[in-house]
């Protein structure tokens, strides 16, 4: 079967091969891909600087945003041939920790964890993948391609959760939510912020095409200019881009009582002044809360399912800026001017 491989920590290793069909195990789905996503965390593998390839070999499948059909499945998994599904990315690590024994694997303690397409495991861009039935999550056919968003919104799903507790140390009502970035994450992160009706504002730096076209149709509002300005008043922030500079004036921002959360990874390498004496009596005396968050346990994924099937299809459709197929995969590793969500689709 074909696959798209690469070569973890070596760049423009990826390539289109043929590798063994999978022997399903004791336990495991058998499952045909549909779909992968392409993301940011698979354009840093593909430049060598991320991931890290299965003990015994040098390469790895790549992809981590799944959709698939059940082919064959045991009679105690709950799912049937026909059903559609996505694979989780992360596993617990061996010890394990306490939360990964809990099933809180996205907050593992310990690091040893791994990942489906990142992390010593294969990915799910191959034309069939086999996958355990407990970290497999059924999709609804209603939402078609646009099924194959889950993983992504799996990560704000889990945003959103934190920030909902963190508010609830005190009497909170927020209303105002402002986020940085109008890629897949922080267009994501409007549907949910609309979806529990707060007022919306998205800020990213073009002024045209797609990304300003979805926010607006979504009923946020979009800004790309004058930053200070459109966070100002903030009661939560969504911050999805890594840019110091930007997380800085943001913060400056922030309402009493108001909550960060922080998305986007930093690439570093730059230095960018900060008055840390500044932002901490900032912080302090507004009792303001800045927390990072990655990856999402199994309960974020079926949140993310819930939430996809409350969007207006029509508008979560158009997320998926480019259809690319398997034998043409490398068009789609590279970014488009438009682009939004580029998929891979068998």
């Amino acid at each position: 079967m074909r696959a798209v491989t690469v070569e973890p920590g070596k760049a423009g290793s990826a390539r289109l091969q043929d590798i063994p069909e999978p022997t399903r195990p004791r336990g495991h789905l058998l499952v045909r891909s549909l779909a992968v996503g392409v993301c940011g965390t698979d354009l840093e593998i593909l430049n060598g600087s991320l991931g890290k390839p299965p003990p015994d070999r040098s390469w790895m499948v790549l992809g981590h945003e799944s959709l698939g059909e059940v082919l064959e499945a045991p009679a105690s998994s709950g799912l049937s041939r026909g059903d559609w599904v996505v694979g989780i990315v992360r596993r617990p690590d061996p010890a394990p920790c306490l939360n990964c024994v809990s099933g809180e694997w996205d907050m593992c303690r310990n690091g040893r964890y791994t990942e489906r397409g990142i992390i010593s495991l294969d990915g799910y861009c191959s034309e069939l993948f086999t996958l355990e039935a407990g970290f497999a999550v059924r999709v609804d056919t209603r939402l078609g391609l646009s099924a194959v968003l889950t993983e992504p919104c799996s990560v704000l799903a889990k945003a959103w959760e934190q920030i909902e507790r963190l508010g609830a140390r005190s009497h909170w009502r927020p209303r105002r939510v402002f986020i940085t970035g109008a890629g897949p994450i922080g267009l994501l992160a409007a549907l949910l912020a609309m979806e529990r009706g707060m007022d919306v504002h998205v800020f990213d730096r073009i002024d045209s095409g797609a990304k300003p076209d979805l926010v607006r149709d979504l009923g946020a509002t979009y800004h790309s200019a004058d930053l200070p300005a459109a966070a100002a008043g903030a009661d939560i922030l969504i911050e999805c881009t890594g840019s110091g500079a930007l997380m800085r004036e943001c913060l400056e921002g922030l309402a009493p009582n108001g909550i960060a959360c922080l998305l986007g990874l930093a690439g570093g390498g730059r230095p960018d002044p900060v008055d840390l004496g500044a932002l901490n009596r900032k912080l302090v005396l507004n009792n303001n809360i800045v927390f990072g968050s990655v990856n999402a346990n199994r309960r974020h994924y079926q949140l993310a399912v819930e939430a996809l099937l409350k969007a207006d299809k029509k508008w979560l459709d158009r997320l998926i800026s480019r259809e690319v197929a398997l034998d043409q995969w490398a068009s789609a590793l590279v970014r488009q001017p438009d682009d939004v969500k580029p998929v891979i689709v068998f």
